[in-house]
């Protein structure tokens, strides 16, 4: 099937509810077991939200936020919007009220989806600064209060109520009028930096995104189960993992939530998924924690299992080189080691495509060692999101792939990344200034630091308000310094500062689990976390790890001083965006007095020079 053929996406759900109509399109875990809803019971359920819609006022044109997390109500509900004339404009589940007011207001949003009663909530204790919304409809059944009415999705789709041939041919038609330039969404940024601004994105920049991406990865595909767990406020899933698996006929599973995802794939069995580094890290993390809990001889069958694997991906995968007696050895391996893995994982995956920042070169090796390849690929919000993507034949470990079809590439000056292509967005909603700094004389210009290859392999730096510039004049990209701390067990977080300072520091977040066992080890007693990190004994074995990291860079690279702070990063506290990047100049808040103390020479610890405190 060709996807351009087509005007919309809610045109291609149509045809697909003929095509495939019994073949499972969502899954969602209720009551401790996952349920499904076919392509056919899934557009009924679309028609029946856009009638609903439509009797509450939505015409052509009108924007309807969604908040909430990822769930079969989201996906009902941004399927009704399209398909009924509107502009979805997706509200990140961890957003606050005024986050989620502020959007809904720059959107001029009248009728918005929630989730739960604590996103009605949320919005409640904003309401007097939503004066023009209409109408609020939640995914789940709960009383709202009489000052500000709620509807659950249930009443408005009268799903009781069957679409008759009128409302069915109505609808059909307003599909049939929909096309590739009209507006499917705006994206808000996750703000990471200054307020969020909308990104207008229309039906044509995501189905040739998909399309691109899709032939770019070249892997057989088939009849697709996804584990869907990043927000589909992002588009990286949307596109990536929602849209691309929806075109294809295949089917989506919703996890519980990131904290049960390595859980779900055990019973969902997924074929593929879509991802950030994060992901990637903990399986690295924990495959490697529990070979550290195993006897000597089966320690020794698995690092030799991983080397044998190294040079068999190399050699099959980047240097094409004949195997011979390798791929016995392998294939051995693989039966006594590597399946056994797999099978934790679900036993099923034939790829994951990583997105949202570089994934470290070791952790991505590492996964196609195990037999569940992962394939990086970059782009923004701004570019729907693809820009690059690895694929068969097109791999290397530590780049994030080649320039999709029809996309040019090319650096600035001071090594900006530079894109011209049909998934650069129509510009930001009601910022022109904006939209002309960013995108000039038609090349969109991502505020990445890249470098490009003589095969024409992409590899990201940094971003470029992110670099550190040193007191001494050093150029420094934190991110895969960061990166490499990570791989360490002892460290679950990590985030370098320098910017106009004389050397680099750092804040670690410990692997409470691997902590508590060298606790138990070196029989340290403490009464929580916060003590436990104080301790004379952990600050001198986080000295010890972070100095044999330093070994590996020059001296203007090598972290001087760090501190570990009890408390994770995370979406909660604020740290981490939804899609888990740092939020530096949150976490540079957070914790000034703490990397005052560092620069003062107060240091929790000394991993290079000075004496640990």
């Amino acid at each position: 099937m060709d996807i351009m053929s087509y005007q919309s996406i809610p045109a291609i759900l149509k045809d697909n509810a003929k095509t495939y109509g019994a073949r499972p399109a969502f899954s969602y875990k209720r009551q401790g077991s996952y349920r499904s809803l076919n392509y056919a019971e899934f557009y009924e359920r679309v028609l029946q939200m856009v009638r609903g819609l439509w009797r509450a006022g939505m015409t052509p044109g009108d924007k309807v936020a969604i908040f909430s997390e990822n769930r079969l109500g989201w996906a009902i509900a941004d399927f009704a919007i399209q398909a009924g004339g509107g502009i979805t404009v997706p509200i990140y589940a961890t957003n606050t009220g005024k986050q989620a007011a502020y959007i809904i207001n720059h959107s001029e949003a009248r009728i918005v989806f929630c989730s739960t009663r604590a996103h009605y909530e949320r919005l409640y204790s904003v309401k007097e600064e939503l004066p023009n919304v209409d109408m609020i409809i939640s995914f789940e059944q709960f009383m709202g209060r009489r000052s500000f009415p709620v509807f659950s999705q249930y009443q408005v789709a009268e799903v009781d109520t069957p679409v008759d041939n009128e409302d069915r041919q109505q609808i059909e038609g307003q599909i049939a009028q929909i096309t590739q330039d009209d507006i499917i969404t705006i994206i808000y940024t996750s703000g990471t930096t200054g307020v969020p601004k909308g990104v207008l994105l229309t039906q044509r920049n995501i189905l040739i995104n998909a399309k691109y991406g899709v032939e770019q990865l070249g892997v057989p595909r088939g009849e697709m189960t996804v584990l869907s767990f990043l927000p589909l406020s992002h588009v990286l899933e949307r596109t990536g993992g929602y849209y691309a698996t929806l075109i294809d006929g295949g089917h989506i599973a919703f996890a519980e939530s990131a904290l049960k995802v390595m859980e779900n794939m055990g019973e969902v069995r997924p074929t593929a998924m879509v991802s950030v580094p994060r992901l990637f890290e903990k399986i690295y993390a924990k495959v490697y924690e529990g070979v550290g809990q195993m006897p000597e001889k089966r320690q020794k069958i698995f690092h030799k299992a991983v080397e044998i694997g190294r040079e068999y991906v190399n050699k099959k995968y980047i240097t094409n080189e004949p195997l011979g007696l390798l791929a016995l050895k392998y294939k051995l391996f693989d039966r006594l080691v590597f399946s056994k893995i797999r099978a934790r994982f679900g036993g099923r995956i034939t790829y994951f495509l990583c997105g949202g920042a570089p994934l470290d070169k070791t952790v991505c090796e590492f996964m196609w060692i195990l037999g569940m390849p992962v394939y990086n690929g970059y782009g923004l919000t701004e570019t729907s999101p693809a820009v690059t993507i690895s694929g068969v034949g097109k791999m290397r470990f530590d780049s994030v792939g080649k320039a999709l079809q029809e996309t040019e590439l090319k650096l600035a000056e001071d090594g900006e990344l530079l894109v011209k292509g049909p998934q650069v967005m129509l510009g930001y909603y009601k910022n022109d200034e904006a939209t002309l700094d960013s995108i000039q004389n038609g090349w969109f210009r991502t505020g990445d630091i890249a470098k490009i290859d003589e095969q024409g392999f992409v590899y990201i730096v940094d971003r470029k308000k992110e670099l550190i510039v040193t007191a001494g004049g050093k150029n420094i990209a934190p991110q895969p310094i960061e990166n490499e701390l990570k791989l360490d067990k002892y460290i679950s977080s990590a985030i370098v500062f320098g910017d106009r300072k004389p050397y680099l520091v750092a804040i670690v977040t410990p692997n409470v689990d691997t902590l508590a066992e060298f606790a138990r080890d070196k029989q340290i007693s403490y009464g929580n976390m916060e003590e436990l990190v104080q301790h004379p004994k952990v600050k001198e074995l986080y000295g010890e790890r972070i100095k044999e990291l330093n070994k590996s860079y020059p001296p203007y690279k090598t972290i001087k001083y760090f501190a570990v702070v009890a408390n994770d990063f995370s979406i909660e506290g604020g740290e981490l965006t939804p899609t888990l990047k740092l939020k530096r100049k949150v976490i540079l808040e957070k914790y000034q007095h703490v990397i005052e103390d560092l620069y003062a020479g107060k240091a929790n610890g000394a991993a290079a020079g000075g004496k640990t405190t």
